[in-house]
């Protein structure tokens, strides 16, 4: 499979030439455009128990689709549905945790299911809300970022805090827990709140943007309602 991302690193775009046989899963209604010999199966993700449990804690729709190249092969471009970039992920076995606005699509013998943040995810605002999609196999994932992605790799003992809004993904093989940001004062007026405790070893990837920020900004210049 061949694919690469355009108008990086704003307003990035996943092209994919797709050979004969091969197919692609995509979040639904990714799909920009798509040309050639190409069929469609829409399912429902993660089974119709796990996929309105997905719709109706995290707001995304219940539906994936995989695009599967014919005799004649055919390509399909994915476009995200906010500004920011796109970045491949190759798992060779191991899990990735995944915010589950920033999943894309993936490719190969890649499996998902969706995991349930217990407690922990009843008190920590963003990053998926409480539910976060975990994919695990042999292939690759595209994930999506609002803004640029930074990545960071924690070595065994290593940890680091991070803010839930700008948290895209990180491996399986990280242990987190959710604490307030600094002493009392600062968990009131520091404008951080709960943030996420982090400890390696493990890859993570952070977005340099988050939305409910730009929407508190542009709430300031809408009009207000009477």
């Amino acid at each position: 499979m061949k694919y690469e991302v355009l108008k990086s690193p704003a307003y990035s775009v996943l092209k994919m030439e797709l050979a004969p046989g091969e197919k692609v899963t995509a979040e639904a209604g990714a799909m920009m455009a798509m040309e050639g010999d190409l069929s469609i199966e829409t399912k429902t993700a993660g089974g119709v128990f796990k996929g309105f449990l997905r719709r109706f804690t995290v707001g995304e729709s219940v539906f994936v689709n995989t695009f599967v190249a014919g005799a004649g092969g055919g390509t399909v471009w994915l476009a995200p549905p906010v500004p920011g970039e796109i970045t491949y992920c190759e798992l060779r076995g191991e899990g990735l945790l995944v915010q589950d606005t920033s999943y894309l699509a993936h490719h190969g013998d890649v499996d998902y299911e969706l995991k349930w943040r217990g407690l922990r995810g009843l008190i920590a605002e963003g990053a998926g809300g409480l539910v976060w999609m975990r994919l695990f196999g042999t292939g690759g994932v595209w994930l999506n970022s609002y803004g640029g992605i930074v990545e960071k790799e924690l070595k065994a003992g290593e940890k680091m805090v991070v803010d839930n809004y700008h948290l895209v993904a990180f491996q399986d093989t990280i242990d987190f827990n959710v604490r307030k940001f600094g002493g009392w004062k600062s968990f009131l007026f520091g404008g951080e709140g709960l943030v996420l405790e982090l400890h390696g070893p493990g890859k993570v990837l952070l977005q340099t943007r988050m939305l409910p920020g730009f929407a508190e900004v542009l709430s300031r210049f809408l009009p207000k309602g009477r």
